[in-house]
């Protein structure tokens, strides 16, 4: 356990400690020029949707946490579908319908006779766009948590709140807000550290923030050393996000209602049963239904003209890619999970808790975290070999797949982990005691006792990260080796080129298969949900 948790921090170790390193020419240029924007934008960003995830989430889990209005049960499930949706996708989507070119303004300048120049339309790619896009596809995060934070919290306190004469709404911002505090600063955290990991969105727009900044010190500049001090500041933001998230579920408590009473949802009659319908709809057709339907619609158009052999190829490449690096996780969290079983103390919980940590940092860190150790190796073997045997060994680590796949074992070994250990728990001890008295050794207890308990976590752990690596971009993007593509990097390159119709077909590829997980989430959330009987409430 300690070895395998010692590897998995070494990408992070590796950027904080450049900061110790000293600083390159090139840093003080950075620190001339585009520094400041780097730091302010990034702020603005976090600041933008940390309010649009705010009022998207929190008014979607009131709505069909609390509230009874026509098609709540559809919204309850169909919330979630942004999370199929990733950032770059939608933001390469809207871009398509929205631009000049787009099919709105077009049709705005044929309907009133407009010209360049006669009118005024948003511009889409730009900081509030990001923000935008972000904010559609991040929503689910806070609605998940605060939708359960609702449905848990006190029947008793809701009631004495409404028999003080306190309406709906001031029940809302005066009780039901402050008591789900923790959790709407959790999933606002969540979001938050997903919108400084974003690379694909920011950089379509042109908005410059740290994970651009990186890639542009990489590639344009050629300093690696440089870009590791860019991504030891970025850690700094997702070290602050990342306290105040723990410090949030510190003040969680659950409590168990035994009153027999059963939570009362406000009946939403007439029009306003309507406007809560209207929101729920518009909050799933911006954020998941109008880019599919756009995407789908492109993706239509050039299917004709696509080399079949071509994007099978792509897909067959993305498939394994993704299958490898899930299953490495799988087995290493099985690894890890089992033995914190075993030997639950202090030294192996903290040994899991430095192994997860890489969810909650940047792909673009951890690709440099990882390109600079695999890098350093291959230069000492190849002067080795040099020195002794007068032969040159090249890069037989970096640029290959298997610094591509450490990097995502990096990067999400924390989802299986979570998974693996959530099946863990609900195995008695009892179990395990029983099987070593009838001489069983660990391994043939989980072997032939957890594993067959554990199948349907296992197959979720696999199925999550199957899925993430799928749509990871800026990770893939760095350390991908020559030639080697897969679905997210040939999006990014098509809509890069602006070819955005021929880039719907891999992309509408990965939302489909995004849509996978949020179908077992929904599926959880629905079976976990309680089945009370919907008694009606006052309404004003």
């Amino acid at each position: 356990m300690l070895v395998t948790a010692c590897l998995i921090a070494v990408p992070v170790l590796v950027i904080v400690a450049s900061l110790f390193q000293g600083f390159s020419p090139a840093w003080q240029h950075l620190l001339d020029t585009v520094l400041q924007d780097y730091v302010i934008n990034s702020l603005l960003l976090m600041l933008g949707v940390g309010i649009g995830t705010l009022l998207l989430g929190v008014s979607a889990a009131w709505l069909t946490a609390m509230c009874e209005f026509p098609g709540r049960k559809l919204f309850n499930w169909a919330l979630l579908l942004p999370m199929a949706m990733p950032a770059y996708i939608i933001a390469y989507t809207y871009t398509g319908m929205l631009d000049f070119s787009g099919p709105v303004q077009s049709a705005l300048r044929a309907q009133f006779g407009w010209g360049y120049g006669d009118y005024y339309f948003p511009e889409i790619r730009s900081l509030g766009g990001a923000v935008c896009m972000l904010s559609l596809v991040l929503y689910p995060y806070v609605y998940l948590l605060v939708k359960v934070a609702f449905t848990e919290q006190s029947t008793a306190v809701l009631e004495a709140s409404r028999s003080l004469g306190k309406g709906p709404w001031k029940t809302l911002f005066q009780v039901a807000l402050p008591m789900a505090r923790p959790a709407i600063v959790a999933g606002i955290s969540l979001a938050l550290m997903e919108t400084l990991a974003d690379f694909g969105t920011v950089d379509y727009f042109g908005v410059s923030v740290f994970t651009t900044g990186i890639f542009r010190t990489w590639y344009g500049l050629g300093e690696l050393q440089t870009a590791a001090q860019l991504a030891a500041f970025l850690l700094l933001f997702v070290f602050a996000l990342f306290t105040l998230e723990q410090y949030s579920r510190r003040r969680l408590r659950f409590h168990h209602n035994s009153a027999q009473q059963k939570p009362r949802r406000i009946e939403l009659r007439g029009w306003r049963g309507w406007c809560a319908f209207a929101v729920a709809m518009v909050i799933v057709t911006a954020g998941f239904a109008l880019p599919a339907a756009q995407l789908a619609s492109w993706a239509s158009d050039r299917i004709g003209s696509t080399d079949v052999a071509a994007f099978l190829t792509l897909v067959g490449s993305s498939f394994t890619l993704a299958a490898i690096a899930s299953a490495c996780c799988l087995v290493i969290a099985l690894l890890l999970g089992y033995g914190k079983r075993l030997h639950p103390g202090q030294l192996e919980q903290q040994a899991a808790r430095v192994s997860s940590m890489g969810y909650a940092v940047p792909g673009t860190v951890i690709a440099v975290g990882v390109l600079i150790p695999f890098a350093w190796m291959d230069n000492q073997l190849d002067t080795l070999m040099r020195e002794h045997f007068d032969l040159s060994t090249g890069l037989l680590l970096s640029g290959t797949l298997a610094a591509l796949v450490f990097a995502y074992v990096v990067r999400f070994l924390a989802v299986s982990l979570q998974t693996v250990e959530s099946g863990l728990a609900r195995i008695r001890p009892s179990i395990d005691e029983s099987a070593r008295s009838l001489g069983k050794r660990p391994l043939q207890v989980l072997q032939r006792i957890h594993l067959p308990m554990l199948r349907g976590s296992l197959v979720t752990a696999l199925l999550l990260v199957f899925v993430d690596v799928l749509k990871e971009l800026p990770t893939t993007l760095i350390l991908r080796p020559f030639n080697f593509n897969t679905l997210a990097v040939r999006t990014y390159e098509l809509a890069s080129d602006e070819r955005l119709a021929d880039a719907a077909l891999p992309a509408l590829a990965i939302v489909l298969i995004g849509l996978l997980p949020v179908i077992l989430m929904t599926r959880t959330s629905s079976a976990a949900a309680p089945t009370n009987p919907h008694n009606k409430d006052d309404h004003e």
